[in-house]
This record gives C-alpha cells, structure tokens and sequence, in this order.
C-alpha cells in the first residue's frame, strides 16, 4: 500500500471531549489521505469499475453553546476501484464556512440546535439563516463533477471526483438561486443527465423547485405554493414528474417570530404529495392526502399505468417522547418502515401501504432504474437508540423476502451504495459498497457485497489508512461516467 499524507487540519475540539456525536464511532479524523493499492482481504471484483464516495459530518470546532450531530464539517471519503484494485481519499470540503472558521480558529455560525441569535456573525447560510454552508449531509455525481449539500439548504460545492480537490460553488452559468441556496438530497436521472432539486425557506414563496440540464445549465426554476414554512428533506421524480412533499412537522410559525426554530409534529394535518410536470408551472402541482407521517428519505418513484408509485420511509413515531437528546436520529425510535403510496393521477386519490414490518431507512437503489419501474432496495438497520447502522438488508419488493446481514457488534456502516457491474444484464447484477467503522479493530474497511447474495457477506473488504468517524449519506460514480478516469 502507497501511502502519502496530504495534510492536517487544525481542531480545536477539546482533548477530553464527552460528547456522544464527537467521539466512539463519531470521533471525527482531521488527516487527509491519499493512499494507492490498498490491501484487500477477498479478492475485488475486475468488474467493478468506479467511485464510492461518502460524506460525513466531521467537526473541526466546538460548537458555540450546543452540538448537534449534523453540524459538522464536510469531509468527502472516496474508495476508487479499478482493475482489481482499490484506491482511497479524503479532504474536507473547503467551503466559505470552512474557511473563515479556521481563520477565526473557532466557530462563527449557530447550529441546528442553536438559536440564530447566538451566532457571531450577522450573515450566513440555511433556511433559517446565519448557518454555516457545512456542505456535510449529501454528494452526488452529475456532469462529471462532485456536488456535496447541506441538510437544510445553502451553496453547493463543486468536487473533482478523484482527487476531492473543491472547485468552487456551483454557479449554473449565473442562475444559481444564492438567495435561498438548494437543499440535500438532489437527484440525478441517468437517464436524461439532469439534475432535480428543490430549495426551501420561512418567507414566501416557501418553497422553489429546479432542474439543472446535462451541460450544468438552469433550464427550470419555479416556486410551489405551501400554506407556511415548511421542513421537506428529500424529494422523488418519475420519468415525467418531480414529486415534493408537505409533511405535518414544521417550525411553528410563532416560535419563528420569537426567533426559535423547533419543529412540532401536528398528527391532527395529512401527508401531502405535490405532483409536479418536470418542467411544470407552479399552476401544474397537484396535491395528494395520505396519512400523517415525516418522511425523512424517498426510495423511488415511477409511473404505472395512471398511477405514480412512490416509495419511502413511514414514521410510526415522526417526534418520539423517549429515548433521550438523539431519539429523533435513532430508527427504532422513529420506527422507520418502507412504504409504499400509489397516486391515482386520474381521481386524485392515494392509496398506501406498508411493505415490510423490518426498521430499516436509508435505501438506496441501482442507480440506473432512478425514476423507473425497480425491484430491490438495499436500506440500514440502525442500533437501538442511536444514529448508527449495524447491518444492511436487501428488500425484494416483488416477493417481499429480505436478505440481511449484520456488520457485528461494534461495527457500525454508511450508506450503501449499488454499483452495477461492467456489462451487467440485470438490475441486482452488481455489488453493495460501503465503509465501516471498526470500534473492536479501531479501523476502517470498505466492504464489497455481491448485491445478489448479501446474506453470504462482503465478497473483499478493503483496509482504509485510518479509522474514519461514522457517516450517512453515499453515492456511486461508474468510471465511464468521470473525466480523466483513464487517463
């Protein structure tokens, strides 16, 4: 194994830190890596040909009263595989934020469990403002470009997708809607090269919805009538539609006055779906009623017949009363459970249903049935009580069966992404990857499933040059797809 340390960021996080979400499976790294041939237990598929790339929430400072576990700065982790080999990186994503803190040598913006008041300076990013652009909650591939977000909106930072060098801000040719920045959670259609986004924010027009075509250019950008502020997450697009939501958790609009942004569950409203034309007006949406619930992630969407077939994660409990500060991070708190809603497009009614009784959340799919008719999904499992995965399951949503496996005690997962093979014929005709944090070992592996048989266990496991702080959210990159590959 090559390995060269790019550098060291300077912390200023307490050398006896306490905090539950800053040290164990969360101590955040602050070495970047780059590190060639890294040793591999099993053998690497050939076939497998690409980028796994990972955000994390990685804190270089305290936070200026309390710390919430999304806070944290970007830091990108990205496992190259090509020809039977595998490659890592890791750098912080050099944001504005970023930056001035480590000018500053400690933090300037409020956090999510912060008032806004309590910030040092007057300006900022976020729905709710004076936030740091952390950048540190998703990543997606589109154009041949990284571009990491953050959970509750600002810039979007452009990343080379194999060195992590940042490239600056996403411009969009000088239509880029800086005024209200664009939330987590972007979709790219393999399909058509696009990007679909959305952003949000407390004065009207509350909501805007976008598409970004394949050459980076903003061809579309309308706002969505909503009765208030509201907090969406995620969203879901069809081949011919983008499908928004207005969950009943939502800041209170007399506590925004008063400076406080805490959100309250309001069982008493329905789930409302908007179904918007790709390129529809804000006249276009049609809202569909479904029972009450927060729907932190969507899996996929698609067009059956006159229906739209939307699939995510139902919360039996979007606000649970136990379970301590993290209760709401934690699955089986939450009681995360795959769902399914089926929009009539004709009478305007929805239908749903619950497809498994198993908490699982953050599912992913093959990244080329985005927005098309799917069959598997490949979601966590989380331990009790915590914002952390200790297992993976492949749901098969035409005979309902799971195949399950858990990383064992101690270790804890990301996001699983799905990386079809090179030449594959199938849609489960590809691998799982993800990264583990080892608290038994005290390292990190990056382990390859074949997506057919995850009961069986990784097919390698790659050793990482260090152990790196627990994470979310994850994408593939296929090879083809990334300028200079070969080269």
């Amino acid at each position: 194994m090559d390995v060269e340390i790019l550098g060291r960021v300077l912390s200023t996080l307490p050398a006896e830190d306490d905090h539950p979400y800053r040290t164990g499976p969360w101590r955040p790294q602050h070495t970047e890596w780059r590190a060639e041939d890294l040793a591999v237990v099993g053998e690497l598929p050939a076939d497998l040909d690409g980028v796994y790339l990972r955000n994390t929430e990685n804190p270089v400072h305290p936070a200026l009263e309390r710390y919430h576990p999304f806070d944290g700065d970007a830091m990108i982790h990205l496992v190259g595989f090509r020809d039977g080999k595998a490659f890592y990186r890791n750098r912080f994503v050099r944001t504005e934020g970023f930056l001035a803190e480590a000018e500053a040598g400690g933090p300037l913006w409020a956090g999510l469990a912060e008032k806004p008041s309590s910030a040092k300076r007057p300006d900022g990013w976020g729905a709710r403002g004076r936030m740091k652009d952390a950048s540190s909650t998703d990543v997606v591939v589109h154009a041949g470009v990284a571009l990491t977000s953050f959970y509750q909106c600002g810039d979007l930072y452009r990343l080379d997708p194999l060195t992590l060098d940042t490239l600056g801000k996403a411009d969009w040719h000088g239509r880029f809607p800086a005024d209200r920045g664009v939330s987590a959670h972007t979709k790219v259609d393999e399909h058509t090269g696009e990007l679909l986004f959305f952003n949000y924010g407390t004065d009207e027009p509350y909501l805007h919805y976008g598409v970004v075509d394949q050459r980076d250019h903003l061809v579309h950008y309308v706002d969505v009538p909503l009765p208030g502020p509201r907090l969406p997450h995620d969203m879901a697009f069809t081949e011919n539609y983008a499908i928004l939501n207005d969950c009943p958790m939502f800041w209170e609009p007399e506590l925004i006055a008063k400076g406080v942004y805490a959100p309250k569950y309001h069982p008493e409203l329905p789930l409302r779906l908007g179904v918007i034309p790709r390129r529809g007006g804000s006249d276009q949406v049609r809202w569909f009623e479904a029972a009450p619930t927060y729907v932190l992630h969507w899996v996929n969407a698609y067009e059956q017949g006159n229906e739209i077939v939307l699939d995510g994660f139902f919360q039996g409990d979007p606000m649970p009363t136990e379970g301590g500060p993290f209760r709401f991070l934690a699955l089986d708190r939450m009681q995360t459970r795959l769902h399914r809603w089926r929009l009539d497009l004709d009478t305007g009614r929805c239908r749903e249903e619950r497809l498994t009784d198993s908490i699982t959340e953050f599912g992913m799919i093959n990244p080329g049935h985005g927005g098309r008719p799917y069959r598997y999904t490949y979601a966590a499992t989380g331990k009790p009580g915590w914002f952390l995965f200790d297992g993976l399951v492949r749901h098969d949503l035409l005979t309902g069966s799971e195949q399950r496996y858990a990383f064992g005690e101690g270790v804890y997962g990301s996001e699983t992404a799905m990386a079809p093979r090179v030449g594959a014929t199938g849609e489960d005709d590809g691998y799982l990857v993800t990264i583990t944090t080892d608290m038994n070992q005290d390292r990190s592996e990056c382990l390859v499933f074949d997506a057919r048989r995850v009961a069986d266990g990784p097919v390698a496991r790659v050793r990482l040059p260090e152990r790196v702080s627990s994470g979310t959210h994850a994408t593939w990159a296929p090879g083809a797809s990334l300028p200079g590959w070969r080269s």
